[in-house]
Parts: structure tokens; sequence; C-alpha cells
């Protein structure tokens, strides 16, 4: 416990670009980055349905807001910007949204 705590640490007080996000390919970058601007469309939701011979049945609901949709930001804007952000360059195709 005592190392994993001196490594929070280390990486957000003292050594910062120890802790600094792998590199990704423009293609890796995309496909992360479409996730986000979906989000940034509308809501998301998830909705589980289901019987256990134990518990009987179950269910849940599960709304999801992101920031940037709350901003009410544009999700081609949120892509670009996010692809921008892991590789320092355009992205080299478009999103494909819902």
């Amino acid at each position: 416990m005592k190392t994993i705590l001196r490594s929070i640490m280390t990486c957000g007080v003292t050594i910062p670009s120890a802790c600094a996000s792998v590199p990704v390919t423009p293609e890796q970058a995309a496909e992360i980055c479409e996730y986000r601007a979906r989000d940034a469309q509308a809501p998301t939701t998830d909705v589980i349905v289901g019987a256990g011979s134990d518990t009987g049945l179950f269910g849940a609901v599960s709304i999801g807001l992101s920031s940037d949709f709350i901003a009410g930001r544009d999700p081609i804007e949120v892509y670009e910007q996010c692809v921008f952000e892991r590789t320092g360059a355009a992205p080299v195709r478009p999103p494909v949204l819902r």
C-alpha cells in the first residue's frame, strides 16, 4: 500500500513527466476521440434486465451526461480538439458519429 501511495505522490507532485500519457497513433486517437464526440451529441443510457436463479428478476438503468454535452460543445469540434491533444496533428479522417 505504501508503494502505491508513493507512486501516486511521485506522479502527482514530484515528477509529472514520468506519468505522461503514452503516445497513440492517429488512428487510435480517432477511435478514442469518436467516443468522446458521440458522448457530446446526447446523453448516454444503459438498461440492464436479467434474472438469476438465486436473486430472481433484476434491472438497472443509468444515464450519463458528458461535460461536453452539458457545455453544448459541437461534437466535431470535440473530436478535432481531442485528436490534436493526443497527436499534435489534425485528424486523419472525419469522425463516424451516430
